[in-house]
């Protein structure tokens, strides 16, 4: 095998080039990282080389894999005999790369299929789908399971080997560790690595964090606004970075190890009552218990932070504290007030929920200005104050007029929390509502809640696998494991001086082997 070889990749949208033309070369066994922030054409450069770019936009330029050489603007039949078998993408969620309804296995068993052109016999294909899952450290059983029944980082390694089933060449991971908590993120990283060299295959690692890029990526194209900026082996360009865009990303990145300016320096208010109080929670699915006896407590005013690693419970915790689940058993007040299991329990004006993904929580068909319309509806206030919710996050006027897919991941987000904003709520409950931006957009958000709870008051409840992200803003931290709390405390006492063992697992997680310069939380205007 030859390797890869990128010519004048060049993506164009209706206003004309979003990808300017670009070259890259992978050798078989090495990995190309490219990072940039959201809107920098990172994804769209990835599409392009699996021929799935969205409507409106069209390639050009050629690559080369293998022996085989494909122009970038070929039609979709030229795609398909190629996509699984020379070149395949990892998603970012393996929810919209796994079919809900359908068991592991037979989605293996697909690719399986399609790279043999004719359906397996039962035993060959059924050995062969054990031999994929081994290949991703899983156990055969999986196969008989659906993606629901695992963790997340079980589905993505599900994932990697329905995507590697075929053999390909090229193997396109975009941002394929975003939605996992820190431990699982090295994990599956390290298993494509380890992949990837045992077949020395040819890898693109899409990525707006740089503390995985570092150590597990051989070279690195850093993309700005559709260009490349700076190129080079990855261990140089993050050392050295000659570029300013590089070294803002750089800096940018958080870090727990070095983070100090952050809650270390503030010190939580006190209270006589807190605002919400839940203890006891107990929440199962079916035979499976979710949430064991969990308690926690936010005052008025305060950021809690809710830790764990996928399949802890907490984003269940979240839902059952907004009512959009029912508890089994358990306690959850509010300003002195039990709320009975439920949504009907609760008023707009208590709590809003902030989700992970602002594109899925907002209707794509709807402006902005509807959108937000709606919301001040519900809660009984004017239309005319949706100027007034735009500018208390940020955001201009005149993004009333556009519709969410016109806007950037950092614009959705900040227009997700200006709906959940309308009703004055009190507590606002944030369920990983930054792992899907880069980091500098991730900054702007945390400074905008931190403002938020400066100038009105509102206390956030913020749902995080990312340690480094809940030291930077929150006041006090609860770590779950298997839905039981094992440490709470102060963000600096929890994440300085964990005191259980799987508090300590998490911390060195997210550690660096090299640090990076803290995050620093921009100021607003």
């Amino acid at each position: 095998m030859s390797g890869v070889e990128i010519t004048a990749l060049t993506v164009i949208g209706h206003d004309g080039p979003v990808v300017h033309p670009l070259d890259a070369r992978i050798e078989p066994g090495r990995t190309l990282a490219v990072i940039g922030e959201s809107g920098s054409g990172k994804t769209l450069t990835a599409k392009s080389l699996v021929g799935l770019l969205p409507r409106g936009f069209r390639a050009e330029g050629s690559v080369r894999i293998g022996e085989r050489t494909l122009a970038l603007d070929a039609a979709q039949a030229a795609w398909r005999s190629v996509r699984g078998g020379t070149v395949t993408l990892l998603l970012q969620d393996p929810f919209t790369s796994l079919s809900p309804v359908h068991r592991c296995g037979d989605q293996i068993g697909w690719t399986l299929d399609a790279a043999a052109g004719r359906r397996l016999p039962s035993a060959e294909r059924d050995r062969a789908i054990a031999e994929r899952l081994a290949e991703v450290k899983l156990p055969a059983h999986v196969a008989r399971s659906y993606p629901h029944q695992l963790s997340g980082g079980m589905r993505q390694r599900v994932a990697i080997a329905a995507a590697l089933a075929a053999d390909p060449q090229l193997l396109i991971a975009d941002e394929p560790t975003t939605a996992l908590d820190a431990s699982n993120q090295a994990e599956i990283l390290d298993l494509l690595r380890s992949v990837q060299q045992a077949r020395s295959l040819c890898v693109i690692l899409i990525s707006h964090d740089l503390g995985m890029v570092r150590g597990r990526t051989d070279d690195v194209l850093v993309m700005r606004h559709g260009e490349v900026v700076e190129r080079g082996m990855t261990a140089t360009v993050l050392a050295d970075p000659q570029h300013p865009y590089t070294r803002a990303l750089i800096e940018a990145d958080p870090t727990i190890a070095v983070s100090t300016h952050a809650s270390d320096d503030r010190m939580p208010v006190a209270h006589d009552a807190p605002l919400l109080r839940a203890t006891g929670v107990v929440k199962t699915f079916g035979d499976r218990l979710v949430l064991d006896g969990v308690a926690l407590s936010i005052g008025a005013g305060q950021i809690a932070g809710v830790v764990g690693e996928s399949g802890s419970g907490k984003s269940t915790l979240a839902r059952c504290i907004a009512g959009l689940e029912t508890e089994d058993a358990g306690e959850i007040v509010f300003d002195g007030e039990r709320l009975a299991p439920g949504r009907r329990s609760r008023t707009p004006g208590q709590m809003q929920i902030v989700f992970q993904d602002p594109y899925s929580s907002l209707n794509p068909m709807m402006s902005i200005g509807a959108i937000l319309r709606e919301a001040l509806r519900v809660a009984r206030r004017p239309a005319s104050e949706i100027h007034d919710l735009l500018e208390t996050v940020g955001l201009p006027a005149e993004i009333a007029r556009k519709r969410p897919a016109e806007l950037s991941g950092g614009q959705r987000q900040r227009v997700a929390i200006a709906r959940a904003l309308a009703p004055r709520p009190r507590l606002l409950i944030c369920d990983e509502s930054v792992s899907a931006l880069d980091v500098s957009v991730q900054a702007q958000i945390l400074a905008l809640l931190l403002r938020l709870r400066e100038e009105i008051g509102i206390a956030v409840l913020f749902i995080s696998h990312d340690l480094a992200v809940v030291r930077m803003i929150a006041d006090s931290v609860t770590v779950l494991w298997n839905g039981r709390v094992v440490e709470s405390g102060t963000c600096t006492q929890v994440l300085n001086a964990p005191r259980h063992e799987y508090t300590a697992l998490l911390v060195a997680a997210a550690r660096r082997e090299n640090t990076m310069t803290a995050l620093e939380i921009p100021r607003e205007d």
